[in-house]
């Protein structure tokens, strides 16, 4: 599992124009799976941590409202110079936390790279 994660954070890295930092959590519990910054004073376990309430907020509305069918496939935060980029697997297991750089980002390849990535880590953790 441990090599997946590493790869899967070094394809991010060099594969994402406008990397800042990444990372896995489980969404129930707030573990942190993996984490990487390129920015020495940007945690992610930290943001991760704050964005996976988030998520949880957004799986709760879902079901009190009633919303059948409805799943989560990603959440984007704009900030004036970054965005952040909340990406829950298939399964609502496990949260991607991916910041970026807004003036450099990709958003297509951004996506492209999480979606191919997603189904792996359902699977794989």
């Amino acid at each position: 599992m441990s090599d997946f994660l590493k790869q899967f954070g070094e394809d991010l890295e060099k594969n994402t124009p406008g990397f800042i930092a990444v990372s896995i959590a489980e969404i129930q519990s707030g573990i942190s799976y993996y984490s990487l910054s390129v920015v020495p004073d940007f945690d992610p376990e930290l943001a991760s941590a704050f964005n996976l309430e988030v998520v949880k907020a957004k799986l709760n509305a879902i079901s009190a409202l009633g919303l059948k069918n409805q799943v989560v496939l990603d959440i984007m935060i704009t900030l004036s110079s970054q965005i952040h980029i909340i990406d829950v697997s298939d399964n609502n297991m496990y949260m991607i936390y991916l910041a970026v750089d807004s003036t450099k980002a990709n958003m297509g390849m951004t996506k492209a790279i999480l979606n191919k990535y997603k189904k792996e880590i359902a699977a794989k953790i």
